[in-house]
C-alpha cells in the first residue's frame, strides 16, 4: 500500500470529492500532528473552482452522531458578528444559521450576544475573571491562546464533534494548539489579496491590469499614483489597538524577512525576536517613505483601519489597498445605495476593481493567517458555574460543519472546515463573488501570529505603537525598532 494510499484510508469520510483532495495532493497527514498540509502548487485559483460543487453533505445527520437532535438544553454565546456596515448578505447568513440551529435542535435554548471586535476582548477577560464568561466564545484566531494558557478554557479538538484534524488548516490548528493541548476548533479562515483601481493606474501611466510585484515596487506604484493625479496610492492602515493594523504590515514584515518573533519561519520557536532585524527595518521603512517622506498614503492612515478607506476607494480618490474577498461585496453594496453623481462614480471604481496576490518581499511572499476560532470556556469559569456540554458541542459541530463554515464566510472569510471548499455553496460563493478565487489562492502564503499569551499585546499595541513612533517622527526609525524590540523582550520575560 502506498503513502497516499494510506492518508486516504485514514479520513473518516470517504465522499468522492474528499478524497479526490487527498488524491490530489491538497490533503495530507503529518507523521507527529496528523495535520492538514497544503500543496501550493496544487492551491490556484483554478484548483479551488475545480473542487467546488462535487460534495454534498447533510449538517444535520453529521452533528446528529455528537449531539442527538432532540436534546434538551441551553448554551450561552458570544461572538463578533455582523456589523450594520457589513454587506446584507452577510447579515442575512447569520440570521439563517441561528434559524437553521433552532430548527435542527428546537430543544436547545440559545443565549447569544453579538459583540463589537474592539469591545469583545476586555468584556471576555473580565467575565472570565469575574466567572460570568459565556459557554462558547468564537474569537478571532488573535486571542485563543491568552486564555488557554490562564487555564480557562476546555480542551476541544474536531474529533469531539466528529470531525478530523485533516479537515482543518494546519496554520488554524497551530492557532488552537498550547503545550500540546487542542483547545478549539477553526471555525473560518481568512486571508487578504491586494486590490486597486485600474482606472487611477491608467491614469497614472500605470498598466492597469499589473499591480505591483514586490514591495519595494508598491511603494513607488503609491508615488507615482500621487505625483500623477493627486490622489493617495496606497491605503496605509496604522491605527493603535485596532486588528486591521497588524493584519496589514506583518505580512510586509514577514516578507522582507522581519517579524515579531520568529513566527514566519518553518519551524517557529517563538524564543527569537525579530522585530528589530533588518527585514523589519525594511518594512517599516516602506511605511516611513509612504507617510513622510511621499506622501502618498491618506494623512488619516495614523486613525484608519480599513473601514475608514472604503470612502476613499469608493470615491476614486485612494488606488491600493490590502482587503478581504468581501471588499468586492462591500463596494458592490455601495455603489447599489449610492444615489445622484455617485453612484455613477461608484459603479465605475467597481468595474476597475481588481485583485491580485500581495506583493513579493525580499524573502517570501505572505499574508496573515487569520480567521476565528470557537472555544469552550470551563465550568469554573462561566456563568452559573457549568457548561453544558452536549448542548454546546451541538453548536460547535453545527458553526465548524462544511455548510455552515462555508456560508457564514459567504463574503467576509473562508470555511475553516476544507470539505467546505468542495461544497455546492462554495460554487455559488464562487460564481457570485467576483475575485474570492484570487483571494483564496492566498491561503498557502499565510502566517499565524505567534501562538503566545502575548500576541494580543505585540500585535495590536507594539507594532502599531512602532509604526505610530516612526511615522509621527516622534522617533527615527530605528529608534521606534529599537523601541519595540526592548518591548517584546521585556513583554516575553514577564517584567
Amino acid at each position: 500500500m502506498t503513502a497516499q494510499d494510506q492518508r486516504v484510508r485514514k479520513l473518516r469520510r470517504t465522499s468522492t470529492a474528499f478524497v479526490a483532495l487527498v488524491a490530489a495532493g491538497a490533503i495530507g497527514m503529518s507523521s507527529a500532528m496528523a495535520q492538514t498540509t497544503i500543496d501550493r502548487s496544487k492551491w490556484s485559483p483554478d484548483y479551488v473552482r475545480e473542487i467546488a460543487g462535487t460534495l454534498e453533505v447533510d449538517t444535520a445527520k453529521e452533528c446528529a452522531e455528537v449531539t442527538p437532535l432532540d436534546y434538551e438544553g441551553k448554551v450561552t454565546f458570544w461572538y463578533v458578528g455582523p456589523t450594520e456596515a457589513e454587506p446584507d448578505l452577510h447579515k442575512q447568513m447569520d440570521q439563517e444559521f441561528w434559524d437553521a440551529f433552532k430548527e435542527t435542535y428546537p430543544n436547545i435554548e440559545l443565549t447569544v450576544q453579538n459583540i463589537n471586535y474592539n469591545q469583545m476582548l476586555d468584556k471576555l477577560r473580565t467575565a472570565s475573571l469575574g466567572r460570568a464568561a459565556p459557554m462558547l466564545a468564537r474569537m478571532p484566531i488573535l486571542w485563543g491562546v491568552e486564555f488557554a494558557a490562564k487555564g480557562f478554557l476546555q480542551e476541544m479538538g474536531p474529533e469531539d464533534v466528529g470531525y478530523t484534524v485533516d479537515e482543518f488548516w494546519p496554520g488554524a490548528m497551530k492557532s488552537v494548539t498550547w503545550e500540546g493541548t487542542t483547545y478549539g476548533i477553526p471555525t473560518n479562515n481568512e486571508t487578504m489579496a491586494l486590490i486597486w483601481n485600474s482606472e487611477l493606474f491608467k491614469e497614472a501611466g500605470l498598466d492597469p491590469e499589473s499591480p505591483p510585484a514586490t514591495w519595494d515596487q508598491l511603494v513607488e506604484y503609491s508615488n507615482t499614483i500621487k505625483q500623477e493625479t493627486g490622489k493617495s496610492g496606497y491605503g496605509l492602515v496604522a491605527r493603535v489597538n485596532a486588528g486591521n493594523t497588524p493584519f496589514r504590515f506583518m505580512p510586509v514584515m514577514w516578507a522582507e524577512g522581519g517579524g515579531a518573533l520568529d513566527e514566519a519561519e518553518d519551524n517557529p520557536t517563538y524564543e527569537d525576536v525579530y522585530i528589530g532585524n533588518a527585514g523589519s527595518k525594511k518594512a517599516l521603512q516602506h511605511a516611513y517613505d509612504m507617510y513622510v517622506r511621499d506622501k502618498s498614503v491618506p494623512v488619516s492612515a495614523l486613525t484608519n483601519t480599513q473601514t475608514e478607506n472604503q470612502d476613499p476607494f469608493i470615491a476614486g480618490q485612494l488606488a491600493m489597498v490590502i482587503a478581504h474577498p468581501a471588499e468586492y461585496a462591500t463596494m458592490l453594496d455601495r455603489a447599489r445605495k449610492a444615489t445622484g453623481s455617485d453612484k455613477e462614480i461608484a459603479q465605475k471604481v467597481v468595474d476597475n476593481m481588481r485583485y491580485g496576490l500581495i506583493p513579493e518581499g525580499d524573502v517570501r511572499r505572505s499574508v496573515v493567517f487569520g480567521g476565528s476560532n470557537i472555544h469552550m470556556f470551563k465550568d469554573d469559569f462561566v456563568d452559573g458555574g457549568e457548561v453544558d456540554r452536549q448542548a454546546a458541542l451541538a453548536l460547535v459541530c453545527f458553526m465548524t460543519s462544511p455548510e455552515w463554515s462555508t456560508k457564514l464566510s459567504w463574503v467576509i472569510s473562508n470555511p475553516g472546515n476544507l470539505r467546505g471548499f468542495a461544497t455546492k455553496w462554495n460554487k455559488e460563493r464562487l460564481d457570485s463573488i467576483k475575485f474570492l478565487d484570487v483571494a483564496t489562492s492566498m491561503l498557502p502564503y499565510g502566517v499565524p501570529f505567534p501562538v503566545i499569551p502575548e500576541s494580543t499585546e505585540i500585535m495590536n499595541i507594539i507594532v502599531p505603537g512602532m509604526l505610530q513612533n516612526a511615522l509621527t517622527e516622534k522617533m527615527t526609525v530605528d529608534e521606534a525598532l529599537a523601541d519595540a524590540d526592548d518591548k517584546v523582550k521585556e513583554l516575553r520575560s514577564g517584567l
